[in-house]
């Protein structure tokens, strides 16, 4: 099936033939459909912290912040922006000049109230000899997207989030990276002044990022009496996956290549997995408010690192105990119950064979990596659901679905996905070393069955992608977890330009 050329491309990426066989078989068989017990909610599976314990997990926090251990804020950020302008993309290949939609219509009414106006409107000066206000009068409503989106302009529609300009400041006006940069300080500043902070980024736009970081560092350091230790890394082409014909064939591009595509945000397990630090933070790009607000993000983010640190500690010396000491059967039990409800798993036995039978299981279910993940109440804003599911060895446990890992006939599962109380705006806290302080290993805790298969095309053909389990769905399937409610004012994504208009980014 292979030629020298597939065998030498495979070599170059990285990339098993195993692997490539796995995939092909993934076409060929799908994936199976995960078995949902019930939604989680408040009253089963996710925690709401009441007043008077958060002091006791504000202050578990800020004691971890006082040690040597390491804390990273991991951000993915190489998606481009172009979906953001996909209403303006559609205006430029409209029949007609004039905005029409509601969308259009608020876009140029309220232009000057985006951070990059300004820019914007040099941009125009220099390409037309017109300011925006000038070309608007005159009807030019075309022109200024093209400058806006196109590379002879400010190239908005070819470049990923992170280096757009968001939110207005009297010193300047400010990227998600920056906003990023200074979140990092009021939550993952270390005891030396040391903020970590880790970008996925695309390989064609990492020098822009290194280059915007470069520029303004230093200013954000003295700003915030901190120091910002910034690294960045790609997604690995080893992580790249095989697409089909429609007929489940290898498909060959025009020049009879394979064809490989990104995994989806499922490949960045091996970029965390690179990361030495103790707890890394997940927020995405795009999920960034203005100064003013950002105490209030702040709070909650401790809060979910000081519920990881204290579950992590309990956890921590049950498994010195189990390891290292002589355990009751009282103290056994005991664990058992700190699994069942503190960590929300259900075990497939009604009872052990003997006590050592359940120390050899409560081992395995505890000596894990650890996530704890804000749910905010649903709102019907998209994204997975927190749902209790069973495990492949026959366990249940918490875990974040997709709609596309819901079996469409099963009635049940899909009354739980449509009403579920909560969702995952992607808020995370990891726990990634054992007990012994050692990092785990990452992709050995993955789910390899909660891929996902879409259709797309290239050069007029239908083909079929696969996407590797994804980031905080199947790729983190065998952690620990813990739901947290926080507040939907945590949860600010901008999924369209026009939702930089909404208040919270203004």
């Amino acid at each position: 099936m292979f030629t020298k050329e597939d065998l030498a491309l495979l070599q170059k990426k990285n990339i098993s033939q195993q692997q490539v066989d796995a995939q092909l078989n993934y076409f060929k068989s799908g994936f199976p459909f995960l078995k949902i017990l019930s939604a989680a909610s408040v009253e089963n599976g996710i925690l709401r912290i009441s007043d008077t314990e958060q002091d006791e997990y504000l202050s578990a926090w800020k004691d971890f912040l006082k040690t040597d251990k390491k804390v990273t804020k991991f951000v993915p950020a190489s998606g481009a922006a172009s979906r953001m302008f996909k209403d303006l993309f559609a205006f430029i290949d409209a029949g007609y000049d004039t905005p029409e939609t509601k969308f259009e219509k608020t876009f140029f009414d309220d232009i000057k109230k985006f951070a990059f106006y300004e820019a914007l409107d040099e941009a125009c000066k220099k390409s037309f000899g017109k300011t925006v206000s000038e070309l608007i009068q005159t009807g030019e409503y075309k022109s200024i997207i093209k400058v806006l989106l196109s590379p002879n302009g400010l190239n908005y529609g070819n470049l990923p989030k992170g280096l757009l300009l968001f939110h207005r400041y009297e010193e300047g006006n400010r990227t998600p990276v920056g906003e990023h940069m200074t979140e990092g300080t009021l939550y993952a500043k270390d005891k030396n002044g040391v903020v970590n902070i880790h970008f996925t980024v695309s390989e064609e736009h990492k020098e822009l990022f290194e280059l915007l970081v470069a520029a303004r560092k230093l200013g954000y350091e003295l700003k915030l009496g901190s120091k910002f230790n910034v690294s960045y890394s790609v997604q690995k082409p080893s992580t790249d996956t095989i697409a089909v014909d429609m007929n489940n064939d290898p498909f060959r591009e025009d020049d009879g290549s394979l064809l490989f595509r990104p995994g989806g945000h499922g490949s960045l397990i091996e970029n965390l997995n690179d990361i030495d630090s103790n707890i890394i933070f997940i927020k995405n790009i795009d999920n960034v408010v203005p100064d003013r607000l950002k105490e209030s993000e702040a709070l909650y983010k401790q809060l979910l690192g000081g519920v990881l640190v204290k579950i992590q500690q309990r956890a921590f010396g049950y498994l010195d105990e189990l390891i290292f000491g002589e355990v009751t059967s009282e103290r056994l039990q005991e664990m058992l119950r700190f699994t069942e409800n503190e960590l929300c798993i259900l075990h497939p036995n009604e009872s052990f064979a003997d006590d050592n039978e359940l120390k050899n299981y409560l081992i395995t279910k505890l000596d894990r990596p650890f996530r704890v993940c804000g749910m905010v109440k649903n709102v019907g804003e998209p994204g997975g659901g927190p749902f209790i599911a069973e495990n492949p060895d026959g366990t249940a446990s918490l875990q974040i679905l997709e709609s596309s890992q819901i079996d469409k006939d099963d009635l049940k599962a899909v009354d739980a996905f449509k009403h579920g109380s909560h969702f995952n705006p992607v808020d995370l806290v990891c726990g990634v070393k054992c007990h012994k302080n050692n990092k785990f290993d990452l992709t050995k805790f993955v789910d390899k069955n909660t891929g996902f298969i879409s259709q797309k095309s290239k050069s007029g053909k239908d083909l079929k992608a696969l996407e590797l389990p994804g980031l905080w769905n199947g790729a983190m399937s065998d952690w620990n977890t813990i739901f947290v409610e926080v507040p939907i004012s945590t949860f600010n994504p901008v999924k369209t330009v026009n939702d930089l208009l909404r208040p919270e980014h203004q």
